[in-house]
């Protein structure tokens, strides 16, 4: 089982969680984070560190969400790896809890 990252992701894209990665499962888009479910150990380190609370273990991701599981495996297989903290988005704050923010998801 892998961790997902979820909606409330898209335009914060916090990196906190890239930190703290063991392997280094992370990988990263114009405007969202995702994991790859192969790379992924399960490990939940990733978890509490998230500001916008937008990784979810896959069993716990929210039924609205669950089209984020096939997402973050599709998008880990296109995107570059990402291994560092990186500076927020400067509007991350304003976007965090806005819901219906798939739409706004820069591929």
């Amino acid at each position: 089982m892998a961790f997902v990252v979820g909606e409330n992701c898209i335009k914060c894209k916090h990196t906190d969680c890239v930190e703290v990665c063991p392997v280094d499962c992370f990988y990263e888009g114009p405007n969202f984070l995702v994991i790859h479910p192969d790379e992924c150990i399960d490990c939940a380190l990733c978890e509490p560190e998230c500001p916008a609370n937008a990784i979810f273990s896959e069993d716990e991701v929210p039924e609205d969400q669950q089209e984020f599981i096939e997402l973050n495996a599709e998008l880990a297989e296109i995107w570059p790896n990402i291994t560092e903290m990186k500076d927020s988005p400067a509007d991350a704050d304003e976007w965090d809890g806005k819901p219906g923010k798939l739409a706004l998801l820069e591929r």
